[in-house]
């Protein structure tokens, strides 16, 4: 079993940053695909970014690209979400994942790719 804590949610006035932390358990840390996705109200949970296992590869969903940055650090068991000019329409709860790949597949968009989740953290951006 691999538990996931979130933390970093808060309110943000449009334009602001915020960074998310997941830090992770039980599992060696560098043997997992780690990814951010978010709810927002009313909506499916929808892919934002993923990472491989050293962080060499990164993948990110079209509303994040130029504004979000994922990375890891393997030491402290900790994936980042970094989240620069945010708008209104990123508001949502934020979920980091986990997941183990059986190749060497690592980009890992869909909700079905993850094993493991967090709690998620909440977001809001104020226009």
């Amino acid at each position: 079993q691999v538990q996931l804590v979130e933390s970093g949610g808060g309110l943000v006035q449009a334009g602001g940053s915020l960074r998310l932390s997941c830090v992770a358990s039980g599992r060696p840390f560098g043997s997992l695909i780690m990814g951010w996705f978010r709810q927002a109200p009313g909506k499916e949970r929808e892919f934002v970014a993923v990472i491989s296992w050293g962080g060499g590869n990164k993948d990110y969903a079209d509303p994040g690209k130029g504004r979000f940055t994922i990375s890891r650090d393997n030491y402290r068991n900790t994936v980042f979400l970094e989240m620069n000019n945010l708008k209104p329409e990123d508001t949502a709860v934020y979920y980091c994942a986990a997941g183990v790949s059986p190749g060497r597949r690592w980009e890992f968009t869909d909700n079905s790719d993850y094993d493991y989740w967090g709690q998620g953290t909440q977001v809001t951006v104020s226009s």
